[in-house]
């Protein structure tokens, strides 16, 4: 058979993908073979709007075992495969066996703070103390000639970097003169030369094969999880655990898959089986830090990849963005449940400061965005009072508004510090690294759809001509119109708890595999009214019969949230996903509303 669009569009008279909607996107259905995806229904027993969806993300037969049930066995590599592996974890193990002193350089974010925390936990599992530097967002991003004198006075031989250091070439060069073996975690994009060190292991390295595509995709803490496995192997090969017991690194899969989701890499091949079992040994609350932070977030429940990304994340973050830095590693580490408490209630004063300052720069990012013609396809902005912690998030929520990529800087006394946010299309680590080249930015890194820089101001305008031609060459000079995905169509009679827990199969969500959005349609809205800070709370009825609970939050002030609240009777198409709702110990269906399109 031919490829089709998912499931059934309504009968109403809409063009879809000729259309706007009330969010002003178009939607557009995904694509599958209805063969394929009958014959994938069959074989797994999965719902058809389930299996359509599989196949439409393009996974191939030899593909669906490993996606519908994630086994690290099956999908770890040796180690070695990658480039200067060996060589690292040799080192490192000599430097366990030796006592030699080590230290870890991190990065402020929660991919930073979770590959020192698991480095540094292995490492003291198998009796190595090693003090850890992650810096203040003042200091910069990645290794700083300061953390380099401050580790030489201690004596330090063997230095790490986790998350960081790819191309932090003068640095980590002055740290081999300072007579220390520096070894690079990393995956951030590189460039043609590497730091002339003892070892860079980077599956982004532009000289490593693609014998497993998937590793480009990993998260720092998934290349030092990967690192940590041959390190405790080569331990285990020598002899080490013959008189004492062999860590289990299963143990640290919570962190593994903190960072994996917290960095929004695709969670696809080996990132999918991380963040799966991670979960698991996340839900037995084990890390002290982990548990006190989720009892301050008030999760009960066994976390999903969401509350991993929006719940725990963002408070780890916070410390990076506008507390103190290292207060998320030392958090992660933490060894006593009072500290633990402490540290966690710290990460959440410094996430609701963040909140504040973050509202005040995006008004003000929209305000100077909407007040003036912009000649490229790009959102541009900076200021001179925007703190660089939060400049990142609000890159991220302009992409979001006006499906375009996004720059926004915090001019500082001495430089520009800066974060971008992209779209589909655009990789914006290489479009940072071809400015860095050029001269146009003092330092600069990151991968296909976010990336730091930083520059002079002289050179923002000049920057701000080469993104924007790199960027109309990539995604051409059409005005970008918004694209809402819909992954399939179901009726009413669908939306049950049973249909939400096969969607479940699917899981986790996150980048590279978003949680299927779904259109409801040719329904009615029986009742509506605002609830909380904003939601527009609903419950649907179509011609069949049945009702189903939905909500669109944040809704009541927006063209959606208006039109539920006055809907006079009319048919809506509604595009959203679908989830189970427990209340009470009752279990229901309820539809998250994202978008619609009246009949």
């Amino acid at each position: 058979m031919g490829t089709t669009d998912i499931g059934e569009k309504n009968t109403l008279d809409i063009d879809f993908e000729n259309s706007l909607s009330l969010g002003g996107n178009i939607w557009k259905f995904a694509a599958y073979r209805e063969d394929v995806a009958e014959r994938l229904a069959m074989l797994y027993g999965l719902p058809l709007p389930i299996a359509a969806v599989m196949d439409a993300r393009g996974l191939a037969d030899d593909q669906v075992d490993n996606f519908l049930q994630p086994k690290m066995q099956n999908l770890m590599p040796d180690p070695f495969s990658l480039k200067d592996m060996q060589k690292a974890a040799l080192r490192m193990a000599d430097a366990v066996k030796e006592n030699t002193p080590i230290a870890i350089i991190g990065d402020y974010d929660v991919d930073g703070a979770t590959s020192s925390s698991l480095l540094k936990l292995f490492l003291l599992s198998v009796g190595s103390e090693a003090p850890i530097h992650i810096p203040e967002r003042e200091e910069g991003y990645g290794p700083s000639k300061t953390a380099i004198d401050k580790f030489a006075d201690m004596g330090i031989k063997l230095l790490i970097t986790t998350d960081c250091g790819t191309t932090a070439f003068e640095t980590l060069e002055y740290a081999k003169d300072k007579g220390m073996d520096v070894i690079v975690l990393d995956h951030h994009e590189a460039e043609t030369r590497l730091p002339d060190i003892y070892a860079v292991v980077n599956p982004k390295r532009l000289d490593e094969s693609d014998e497993y595509p998937h590793l480009k995709y990993l998260a720092a803490v998934g290349v030092v999880f990967l690192t940590v496995v041959a390190v405790n192997r080569e331990l285990r090969k020598s002899g080490f655990y013959q008189n004492r017991p062999e860590p289990d690194l299963t143990k640290w899969l919570d962190l593994v898959a903190l960072g994996t989701v917290c960095d929004v890499v695709p969670l696809l091949g080996l990132n999918r089986a991380f963040v799966r079992q991670g979960l698991k040994v996340m839900a037995k609350r084990q890390n002290r830090g982990l548990k006190a932070l989720a009892d301050k977030a008030m999760l009960q429940e066994a976390p999903s990849a969401y509350h991993l990304g929006f719940v725990l994340g963002p408070r780890i973050n916070a410390g990076g963005r506008v507390g103190k830095a290292s207060t998320g590693c030392r958090l992660l580490c933490a060894t006593d449940d009072l500290q633990a408490a402490l540290l966690a209630e710290n990460l959440n004063e410094f996430n609701d400061r963040r909140k504040e300052i973050e509202a005040y720069v995006l008004l003000q990012a929209i305000e100077l965005l909407e007040g003036s013609p912009q000649p490229y396809p790009i959102a541009f902005v900076y200021g001179n009072d925007w703190h660089q912690g939060v400049i990142g998030i609000v890159a991220g929520k302009l992409k979001e508004r006006y499906n375009l990529p996004a720059f926004v800087m915090s001019v500082e006394d001495d430089e520009v510090k800066g974060s971008a946010r992209s779209v589909s299309g655009l990789n914006i680590g290489a479009l940072v690294m071809a400015a860095k080249e050029k001269g146009l930015l003092t330092k600069g890194g990151g991968h296909n759809m976010a990336a730091g820089f930083s520059l002079e101001e002289k050179n923002i305008e000049a920057f701000r001509r080469f993104a924007g031609e790199y960027a109309e060459q990539a995604l051409g000079k059409e005005k970008i119109v918004p694209t809402l995905k819909i992954d399939g169509v179901i009726g009413m009679a669908a939306a049950t708890p049973e249909f939400a827990d096969k969607l479940s199969l699917l899981e986790p969500f996150g980048a590279g595999n978003p949680e299927p959005r779904l259109m409801l349609g040719g329904v009615r809205i029986i009742r509506s009214d605002i609830v909380g800070s904003g939601h527009v709370r609903c419950i649907l009825g179509a011609f069949a019969g049945g009702s189903l609970k939905a909500i669109a939050f944040r809704a009541a002030d927006s063209e959606l949230g208006k039109a539920l609240l006055n809907h006079r009777g009319e048919l809506f198409n509604l595009a959203g996903t679908l989830r189970k709702d427990t209340w009470k110990g009752r279990t229901q269906a309820q539809f998250i509303i994202e978008d619609a399109m009246k009949g």
